[in-house]
């Protein structure tokens, strides 16, 4: 049972980024690709139907965690209380960028918004990646399960090491540059003219840095935490997970210059979820590991909730999921197609 309820959290957290993660990307080349202000009209209106309910699955996987590993959740919530707080903070300045961006007719306003809207996309990618890299990283947890992280320290990876070091800095920087790319083939999908040239361009000269950065931070992720090489020396299936990153990249570089923005939309999402999966596959069963030493670590086995409470939500649980998935089913098919402005044609 806790291995299906980590199987569950994993899923929920990378249908989160894959999907939430275009709408980041969508504000980082945001400044860039749409130059006039209809065309950051159309960017918004590509985003608009969607943007609020991706950001469902992080909700409701921060829920999941609290009821399937409440140790966990608890341990992870006191220790990265400050950066907690931060994307809250970021989250709540993005919804106040896109809405009032929408309603608020004076242009030095627009202008404001628009670059929150840019910067505030930006830093979420890049805490939400330094938040990856330190659980795969470390953290350094004490006997009882909680830790205590400065926001930085030396930037070196240590046994007490900071929330930023050069490690998490480099997950940071993947994550930055798989949503820039993972937005602008969204946009390109979603977009006609200027703009889809644009966010069409963006996305083949983001691919160079993405796939550089890839095996940059593969390399340095053995050499940080080599036991992660483990599940896949004993699960040699494993091995495919990294075949279908590469694999995706690979699609991506093809189908993009070709214009084919759609294949290379879906394989920009193959290789997130390949990298989220290939993470969550080499810590199991660890949720958080520590860099205080193996006997620290929080595995699914010390962090979960009772057994008979895990089978009885599991039933809520599923019909929660099937309801989420026919409204997602419902929104991304209204609004399926490209975006068109008042005025103009589709």
């Amino acid at each position: 049972m806790e291995t299906l309820w980590f199987i569950i959290i994993a899923v929920m957290i990378t249908a989160y980024v894959v999907l939430d993660g275009f709408d980041l990307g969508a504000g980082v080349i945001y400044l860039v690709a749409a130059k006039t202000d209809n065309e950051r009209r159309a960017v918004l209106k590509a985003i608009g139907p969607v943007w609020d309910g991706n950001e469902v699955w992080l909700v409701a996987a921060g829920g999941t965690l609290y009821f399937a590993f409440p140790h966990l959740y608890a341990s992870s919530f006191s220790g990265f209380y400050l950066p907690l707080m931060i994307v809250l903070w970021l989250l709540m300045l993005r919804a106040i960028s896109i809405e009032f961006r929408l309603h608020v007719p004076s242009p030095v306003w627009k202008s404001l918004f628009d670059a929150m809207f840019f910067l505030v996309s930006a830093l979420l990618a890049i805490f939400f990646g330094a938040a990856l890299g330190n659980v795969i990283r470390g953290v350094p947890l004490d006997a009882q399960g909680f830790f205590f992280e400065p926001l930085w320290t030396n930037f070196h990876v240590s046994h007490h090491p900071g929330i930023l070091d050069w490690y998490t800095v480099l997950a940071g920087v993947v994550a930055l540059s798989a949503l820039t790319c993972h937005g602008a083939l969204y946009i390109a999908v979603k977009a006609e003219g200027a703009l889809y040239l644009r966010a069409q361009g963006l996305a083949v000269i983001t691919w160079p840095v993405l796939f550089f950065v890839t095996i940059v931070s593969l390399v340095a992720t053995y050499f940080v935490r080599p036991s992660l090489m483990r599940n896949y020396s004993a699960h040699p299936v494993g091995y495919g997970i990294p075949v279908l990153v590469f694999t995706a990249l690979a699609m991506m570089i093809w189908a993009a210059p070709k214009g084919k923005v759609k294949l290379a939309f879906v394989a920009s999402g193959l290789y997130i979820a390949g990298m989220l999966v290939g993470a969550a596959f080499a810590l199991y069963p660890v949720v958080l590991p520590a860099s205080t030493g193996p006997e620290y670590n929080l595995t699914i086995y010390n962090t979960a909730a009772a057994h008979h409470g895990l089978a009885v939500g599991l039933a809520w649980w599923v019909l929660g999921a099937a309801l989420a998935l026919a409204y997602f089913f419902f929104i991304y098919r209204m609004f399926a197609g490209k975006v068109s402005l008042e005025g103009q044609e589709h």
